[in-house]
């Protein structure tokens, strides 16, 4: 949530020449709606399930960078696939920083927009907290407020599910 996934994963495919998905994009995509609009009117529940039923039917024949939503890798197992099928980044950065960089868009990501101004920081901190221990699986941990992209590309090249 707000560490800059799809931003640094659009870099990463741009320089190997990878594919790249975004699965909140390809779940929009699918179901013909925003991810607000799907858990306004189907509830996370649904959501989640989708998610993991749209991770799982991505076409990973050719190299790709998929940059998943915060919370994919905590709900059915899909840190598991996704540690089986490829290698993980884990962008980490501090609760105040994320709280910093998606504040402006709260409105825009379900979990958030409902959230009290003086809820706000204790909200990111509480899930950041509940999330780490998925996070911290991934086969990388980079630094999300300054990823060094050169040594992920390295790193990355090296391992199973490069091209």
């Amino acid at each position: 949530m707000g560490s800059g996934k799809t931003t640094v994963g659009r870099k990463l495919a741009a320089l190997k020449k990878w594919n790249f998905i975004d699965l909140d994009e390809e779940i929009e995509k699918r179901l013909g709606k925003s991810i607000n609009d799907i858990f306004s009117e189907n509830g996370e529940e649904f959501f989640r399930s989708k998610e993991a039923e749209i991770l799982r039917s991505l076409n990973l024949s050719l190299p790709t960078v998929v940059s998943v939503g915060g919370g994919a890798p905590c709900h059915h197992d899909n840190m598991n696939y996704m540690l089986q099928t490829g290698r993980v980044v884990y962008l980490k950065m501090k609760p105040d920083e994320i709280s910093r960089r998606v504040r402006k868009e709260s409105e825009k990501r379900p979990l958030l927009k409902n959230i009290p101004a003086e809820e706000f920081d204790g909200f990111i901190k509480n899930k950041l907290e509940e999330r780490e221990p998925f996070y911290c699986r991934a086969h990388i941990i980079a630094d999300g407020n300054n990823p060094d992209i050169s040594s992920l590309i390295n790193i990355l090249s090296e391992g199973p599910g490069s091209g």
